[in-house]
């Protein structure tokens, strides 16, 4: 059994399946866990661009989101500041969700990663997100046999 629940899960699939740069942070007080990735693109063109905080720049684009896994009776966060948020229970995650999660956010940042650079190209394009299709994900996991669970880690 991992030391560390579904914490180590997590990490090997996704250091298997997400081809993107990640960090994982364990927040213990919040009983979450944030996945933060990067998406970079070539700012061709030199489009001056203003990130969340204002500052304005034509360098190429570092574009960073999140997602935390929480639970919902005892985790607070303001669900504005993540791509998505995503429930566990006592019973914790199993392998087979958390594969699922890390190919459904490869497919997510491959096409934001794509949404960025049509992005850059269209001087009318007002905003960039990268977008997390609830529905879709839900609807992927109905199909889903779930057998090997992992805690929440203990600490």
């Amino acid at each position: 059994m991992a030391k560390f629940g579904f914490l180590d899960v997590l990490e090997e699939v996704l250091e298997k399946g997400f081809s993107y740069d990640f960090e994982m942070n364990w927040d213990k007080r919040n009983f979450a866990v944030e996945i933060s990735f990067l998406l970079e693109a070539e700012n061709t063109f030199g489009t001056l661009l203003t990130d969340a905080e204002g500052v304005e720049s034509d360098e190429n684009i570092v574009y960073e989101d999140a997602i935390i896994f929480y639970n919902p009776a005892k985790s607070s966060f303001d669900e504005n500041d993540y791509l998505a948020a995503i429930p566990y229970t006592d019973k914790g995650l199993s392998r087979e969700f958390l594969t699922y999660f890390a190919q459904f956010l490869q497919e997510s940042a491959d096409q934001g990663l794509d949404d960025l650079m049509d992005f850059l190209a269209d001087e009318s394009a007002e905003e960039f997100s990268v977008k997390w299709d609830e529905e879709a994900f839900e609807s992927g996991l109905s199909g889903l046999s779930e057998t090997d669970f992992y805690k929440y880690p203990r600490y």
